[in-house]
């Protein structure tokens, strides 16, 4: 497999490769050595979606305000009973 440069690639750049190549698979038109190949190309996409997205979510922060005007950041996704 050549070697893929994942760098300088976006997110949103990965995710449409990614969405071709499934499209490329499902057709069944594709030779096995290629489909082979491009499977694991779609598996390190996936890894470095899933690693952007990971990252973009650690950014993520719910922003409150206390009774005395400071201000505290928590994760966004911390139920509101706690």
């Amino acid at each position: 497999m050549k070697e893929l440069n994942l760098e300088k690639l976006s997110f949103e750049d990965a995710l449409v490769q990614l969405e071709n190549i499934v499209r490329e698979l499902e057709s069944g038109k594709i030779k096995l050595d290629d489909a082979v190949e491009v499977y694991e190309k779609a598996t390190a996409l996936k890894k470095f979606c899933e690693n952007k997205l990971k990252a973009a979510q650690l950014k993520i922060e719910k922003i409150n305000v206390a009774a005395d005007g400071s201000i505290l950041t928590e994760p966004l996704d911390k139920t509101e009973e706690e």
